[in-house]
């Protein structure tokens, strides 16, 4: 223990932090210069316009052509889509329940429902 006279020993003395002249300044990669272009960033690979899209052709029972990746076509009109498939209904033909993994693409005809 110490008495009153006597005071603790002093905290040892840290070595001071040498001065960096450029240390906050921030890194650049010397690939990148501050004149390039940037790329375009490639589009969404979902627009989540799809229900819309088949919610109006089946409210207006609009005519359509689905082909399919096989190549086959069929014309009729969306009474019903989910997330998986869509019905199409056909005159004179049987309905049909199509999976959306193996439509290659739906348009519109140009003509009125039959």
């Amino acid at each position: 223990m110490y008495s009153r006279l006597h005071r603790a020993p002093p905290a040892p003395q840290r070595a001071p932090t040498p001065f960096v002249y450029n240390a906050s300044m921030s890194f650049r990669p010397p690939q990148a210069s501050p004149n390039a272009k940037r790329g375009r960033t490639p589009p969404p690979e979902d627009t989540f316009e799809e229900a819309s899209f088949l919610k109006t052709l089946g409210e207006k029972q609009k005519p359509v052509s689905v082909k399919l990746m096989d190549g086959q076509t069929f014309q009729g009109w969306i009474e019903y889509y989910d997330r998986n498939m869509v019905r199409l209904t056909r005159q004179d033909a049987p309905n049909l329940f199509i999976f959306k993994h193996e439509i290659m693409y739906i348009a519109e005809d140009g003509g009125r429902k039959k």
